[in-house]
């Protein structure tokens, strides 16, 4: 009997023992990720207040959290009496082991690393990137994402965007909106040119300078086929692109140019 009660002693003991470890130890988690977060945010706004640009805030975030949570486990570990040492050593073997098998996401953490260094594009521009034409939203750790006009968005691996080309619509101050024209063989070519000219470059968002490009740009069997190209800001491209073209038609119908209709011409020998 004094055995059976020394035993349930010793139970009572030990479990009371690990419970308060544990509670102490979700105790410790709760805090700890609040001061995570807390010191992530300070760390935010201080360079947020010294107009640090937003991309590199995002990735000063991600890897500052994920550091000091990996640090909150290892503490948390060492707090029940698991050997730290033992662990890192572990998590070593573990990190070549795994950098050996995911050889292709370490690349994309290389590359995350190169785009916040060397900075082709940052978030809020309008590029193309692996092969996806989009608004940049973030760029992270392993990956970027991208919404594309479509208003999806695109999630990029950063090694993919780094070994191919990019393409940053945002950087200069405006580009070239490129349109084809059709005209009926029986126009004035030369009148059409001149009117569309004028016509396109009142259209809003348009640049003055450069000024507008109207030139012949091929001969089709209907007619000449001209090349007009408006300039504008990235932020307006699309709308240009569409009035334009709206521009076009209404100025052509206004001045009362031939519709362009294929026609051919058939020769009958009796």
């Amino acid at each position: 009997m004094e055995l059976i009660e020394k035993y349930q002693s010793l139970f009572m003991q030990y479990a009371t023992d690990i419970g308060m470890r544990i509670l102490a130890a979700i105790a410790f988690w709760v805090v700890g990720r609040w001061l995570i977060h807390l010191v992530v945010r300070i760390v935010q706004s201080s360079l947020e207040r010294q107009k640090v640009d937003h991309t590199v805030l995002r990735y000063v975030g991600s890897i500052g959290s994920v550091t000091l949570n990996v640090l909150l486990v290892v503490g948390i570990l060492g707090y029940f009496g698991i050997q730290t040492t033992t662990f890192a050593a572990l998590v070593a073997a573990a990190g070549v082991a795994i950098g050996m098998a995911w050889s292709g996401l370490l690349s994309n953490f290389a590359a995350g690393a190169f785009l916040i260094v060397l900075r082709p594009f940052k978030v809020g521009d309008y590029v193309c990137a692996g092969g996806v034409t989009g608004t940049v939203r973030e760029i992270g750790l392993f990956t970027t994402s991208i919404d594309t006009p479509d208003n999806v968005m695109t999630i990029i691996g950063n090694g993919k965007i780094l070994a191919d080309n990019i393409q940053n619509f945002s950087t200069n101050s405006f580009r070239r909106v490129d349109l084809k024209v059709q005209l009926s063989g029986a126009a004035d070519c030369h009148a059409a040119m001149k009117l569309l000219c004028e016509k396109v470059g009142t259209v809003a968002n348009v640049v003055e300078k450069p000024a507008v490009d109207v030139e012949i740009l091929e001969f089709t069997l209907v007619g000449p086929v001209l090349a007009v190209r408006p300039y504008c800001h990235t932020d307006h491209y699309w709308q240009v692109y569409f009035d334009s073209y709206k521009m076009v038609m209404d100025s052509l119908a206004q001045a009362q140019f031939p519709a362009p209709m294929p026609a051919q011409a058939v020769f009958v020998h009796q």
